[in-house]
Formats: structure tokens, C-alpha cells, sequence
């Protein structure tokens, strides 16, 4: 059994953890390393890049930013949390907003410092990328729009790392960012639908808020054939293996997550939209191996 002292130490792990949303980072940095084995550095063998220490430093640094990030949003959100996400905010709150705020500073100090081992533009590409993170919780995602184009580009800046690290400037690797934001920013859009009681109460101007649910209806409708165009390409200009089942897997889940949007009318639905584009998401990192199934066999 444990003694009051270790489920108190316990309780408050779980409660940083959902904190920083250590779940999500975690896929992340699963994503990066992927991306760089099968797309970014797809002509280096595989030990070259999973044991490559820069790289490492990279991931590392991206995934105490984000982290950070995740804190300083928690701090700026806390009251509308409280009415959105009742329940994780319970748990959020166990952790103090004092606390909260050191290992935001401790984490972006780690990020600039295991950066600065890699190179200078590294440093400043990570300031830059915790600024923006920063001014985003602070200003920019209470502005409709802005805030969603912000934080779907803050989203994938992470890759750009990785990308400006190995500067691999194929076509392919551009197509394949264009398809995750057209999704990311989906999400967001999804995310204000879910939460506009929420919002409201805290005076956000989010889209659904300033011109309604059906004109963010209409926009999510509008996105999602837009990420057409970036699958077509992948489908039909861009060598992607076995990937191609992953694809037209997302062509289907996107016309059953449009048939749902148009009926959708309460937070529970809309919740249901945001998972469907969330598994699409994760389910495209670990996709990413079909590009060559036998890439680990053939290049160890």
C-alpha cells in the first residue's frame, strides 16, 4: 500500500503530466524521429540517424519547448478550462500556477541550452519558436482566425528543426506539410466548436463566436477538400509506398467526419469530430513506415 506522502508525490506527477500533456509529446517525438529516418533523411542509414546526437538534441529541445508551451497555455487558460474541461482542470489544479510557471522557465532554459549544442541558429530558432508559443497563449489565440492559422503553424514548427537540420528541400517533404496543416488548422477550427461555451464566458473571439456555427461549418467543409489537393499529389505524383492505404483511409474517415459536422449540434459531437481528426493524425505518424517497409532491413 501506498503511504499518504507517495500518492500525494503521485497525484501530483499525473497532474503535471496531463499538464504538459505528456501523451502528446510523446508522439511527437516519435513523429520526428519517423519523419527523419523515412522522409527527411531517407538516403542516410537508419543507426546514422536514430543514434545521431544533434538530432537527438533536436527532438529533446523541441519536446521541453512544446512542454512549456503546453504550461504557459494552462496558466493563461485556467478559468476557461474550468468550465470546458471541468474534469482536467481538477487535476490540472493540483499542481500550483507557482510551480507551474518554474518548470516553464526550467524547460525553456533546457531547450536553449541543449540547442546551443547543435549551433547558434539553433538557439535562435528556438527562441523565436518559445516567443511565438508565448504570444500565442497570451494574444493571438483569442483572435479568430489568427489564432487558428498561429497555432496550427506552431503545431509543425518542430518539423522545420528537423527540416532546416538536414535541409532536405524535395517537393514531397513540402506537400506532406502542407497536407498536416490543412489538418491541424481542421482541428483547431473543431476544438473552437467544442469549446464555445467556454470561450464565450472568457471573451475569446473565436470563429464560431464572431460569425457563427454554420459559417465555421462551412469553413471546416472547405478545408477538408482542400486537403484533397496535397493527397492527390501524394497519391499520384510522389513515390509513398504502402502509404497510399493510409490516404485513402483519410479520404473516407474525412467524408464520414463531414457527414457528421453537418448534423453535429452539442459539445458531445463535436468532441467526436475532434477525435476522429485526432486518430488521423496520429495514426499518419505511425504510417509514415509504409513509405518502405523494408527500410530498416535494407539500410541498418
Amino acid at each position: 500500500m501506498l503511504s499518504r506522502r507517495q500518492k500525494h508525490i503521485l497525484l501530483k506527477f499525473f497532474s503535471m503530466f496531463s499538464v504538459v500533456r505528456g501523451y502528446n509529446i510523446l508522439i511527437i517525438v516519435i513523429a520526428q524521429y519517423l519523419a527523419s529516418v523515412y522522409i527527411m533523411a531517407h538516403d542516410k542509414p537508419v543507426k546514422e540517424v536514430v543514434f545521431d546526437v544533434n538530432l537527438l538534441l533536436l527532438v529533446l529541445a523541441s519536446a521541453a519547448t512544446i512542454a512549456a508551451g503546453y504550461i504557459i497555455n494552462n496558466f493563461y487558460d485556467s478559468e476557461k478550462d474550468l468550465i470546458n474541461k471541468p474534469i482536467k482542470s481538477r487535476l490540472d489544479r493540483l499542481v500550483s500556477q507557482n510551480t507551474k510557471l518554474s518548470f516553464y522557465f526550467v524547460l525553456n532554459f533546457v531547450a536553449a541550452v541543449m540547442a546551443s549544442y547543435v549551433s547558434f541558429k539553433a538557439v535562435i530558432f528556438f527562441s523565436i519558436y518559445i516567443f511565438g508559443i508565448w504570444f500565442y497563449s497570451h494574444k493571438l489565440k483569442k483572435l479568430p482566425f489568427i489564432g487558428n492559422l498561429t497555432s496550427a503553424i506552431l503545431t509543425i514548427t518542430p518539423f522545420f528543426a528537423i527540416f532546416m537540420y538536414y535541409k532536405n528541400f524535395e517537393t514531397v517533404i513540402f506537400v506532406h506539410a502542407v497536407f498536416l496543416f490543412l489538418l491541424m488548422s481542421m482541428r483547431e477550427l473543431t476544438k473552437d466548436l467544442e469549446n464555445i461555451k467556454g470561450d464565450l464566458a472568457q471573451d475569446y473571439k473565436t470563429i464560431p463566436i464572431v460569425y457563427g456555427e454554420k459559417a465555421s461549418k462551412i469553413m471546416l467543409t472547405v478545408l477538408s477538400f482542400l486537403t484533397l489537393i496535397p493527397t492527390y499529389l501524394l497519391l499520384y505524383r510522389f513515390e509513398i509506398g504502402y502509404m497510399y492505404l493510409y490516404f485513402y483511409f483519410c479520404i473516407v474517415l474525412l467524408l464520414i467526419f463531414l457527414l457528421l459536422l453537418w448534423k453535429s449540434k452539442t459539445k458531445t459531437h463535436y468532441l467526436i469530430l475532434h477525435n476522429i481528426l485526432k486518430f488521423i493524425i496520429v495514426a499518419g505518424v505511425f504510417c509514415i513506415v509504409l513509405i518502405n517497409v523494408n527500410v530498416v532491413l535494407n539500410r541498418i
